[in-house]
């Protein structure tokens, strides 16, 4: 049972033009009190209170979090629950809208707002589904190789990363230390990392999980999907470097991965499906697609330093460059018959455009360190991220009229611990 907000439609809550939480939008997130919400425009609409005086579907309890709600119906809950809360924000609805007393239980200003995890996450994987940055890691690393191993194009390479270290929008990274190696050096030396880079991604939490020796079909994963997030998978260059060989990323992720705090279902989504690329060869039988399962949800990349005054757009994207589907990677994860849980977490991978200015993480845009980038404001130049430097994403789908968003992930990069 899935619910999409026609487009002309429009709230008696006041939203502007370019505001990423039009009533097309109807997130979900939790507030750093516990409660969890939607937003329109700057109003965040408390669902446990809408609740309380029976004006969602099913009892108050399943309000106590996204988890309990995805629990007590999975992602047709959700659609359940936007369908009710449109009706109830909808420009000609008088029911909350003329209730003054319930409108002050129910809605508060968003400004200032500390919001938590959207749900948090018993299990983080990381993909890596972005092929044009596979290719320039691959030409950066591999130069006489092809740049793309033999196995991307026959399934979506991943590994399992650390949830404990999911955090929300606005918790500062440290840079981590770890074991590098320098070209020179006889041996490796332990200290900060030189080398921090963030990684402009997507991910998707789960409304519904499977069993053990189960598996998720291609056609069905969506249905267990709770919805969309921004994801900043930070990573430590130089550490990575040394660590990987053989079995790949471990202290150069594990340290801090960051999340936007408002989950988009796919509802919300739905008029924003493309074809995305062909994929060749054609997957084997359990991956191919059916439909378009690729979004066109545009992507930024702010950078901000200790000594300028305002942030200055480094990268611009879109998930359009992604290889690999949401379904798809759900799908390889369970053909073996390991199970999954409500609130799982799964990352895209970098997503990087073809061309300079497109490139999803520093490694690229500054081609491994060689040629810096340069804020013009304080002639400051880049090759990592510095101390002091503060890094935002954001992401938003463009209707006719009105955008879908997801607002923004912020951290700023403090130094190593002494």
């Amino acid at each position: 049972m899935s619910f999409t907000v026609p487009p002309a439609a429009r709230s008696w809550i006041a939203v502007d033009a370019d505001s990423h939480f039009p009533i097309q939008n109807l997130p979900f997130g939790m507030k750093g009190d516990g409660t969890l919400v939607t937003r329109v425009g700057d109003t965040l609409v408390s669902l446990p209170a809408l609740a309380a005086e029976g004006l969602l579907p099913g009892q108050p309890g399943r309000y106590a979090s996204l988890e309990s709600l995805a629990r007590s119906g999975g992602s047709a809950a959700l659609s359940e629950v936007r369908r009710a809360l449109y009706e109830l924000i909808e420009a000609s609805s008088p029911r909350l809208r003329d209730d003054a007393a319930l409108r002050e239980a129910a809605c508060s200003p968003a400004d200032d707002l500390h919001m938590a995890l959207p749900m948090r996450p018993g299990a983080f994987l990381d993909f890596y589904s972005g092929i044009h940055h596979a290719s320039n890691v691959g030409r950066m690393f591999r130069p006489e190789q092809p740049p793309l191993l033999p196995n991307y194009r026959h399934l979506p390479v991943g590994y399992n990363g650390r949830a404990s270290s999911v955090v929300p929008s606005g918790v500062p990274v440290r840079r981590p230390k770890g074991q590098t190696k320098a070209p020179d050096a006889d041996g490796p030396a332990f200290g900060p990392s030189r080398e921090l880079d963030f990684e402009l991604e997507m991910g998707f939490y789960l409304a519904e999980g499977c069993e053990l020796g189960e598996s998720i079909a291609v056609a069905d994963a969506e249905r267990h999907m709770a919805g969309m997030v921004i994801v900043n998978d930070w990573s430590a260059r130089d550490v990575q470097r040394w660590e990987y060989q053989p079995l790949g990323p471990f202290l150069s992720k594990s340290f801090l991965t960051s999340v936007s705090p408002w989950l988009v279902t796919l509802d919300a989504l739905e008029p924003f499906r493309v074809a995305g690329m062909a994929q060749e060869p054609e997957p084997l039988p359990h991956l191919r697609r059916g439909g378009d399962q690729i979004f066109d949800i545009r992507l930024e990349v702010r950078l901000q330093s200790a000594r300028m005054t305002a942030p200055v757009t480094i990268c611009t994207s879109n998930t359009k460059h992604l290889y690999w589907s949401m379904a798809q990677q759900l799908a390889h994860q369970t053909s073996n018959g390991t199970n999954v849980q409500v609130g799982d977490l799964y990352a895209s991978g970098t997503i990087s455009g073809e061309d300079e200015g497109t490139f999803g993480s520093l490694l690229e845009l500054t081609w491994r360190g060689q040629s810096p980038i340069r804020l013009e404001e304080t002639f400051e130049e880049r090759e990592f991220l510095e101390d002091g430097d503060v890094v935002t994403m954001t992401a938003y789908a463009l209707g006719d009229g009105f955008r879908v968003g997801f607002g923004e992930v912020t951290a700023l990069v403090l130094p190593a611990k002494e």
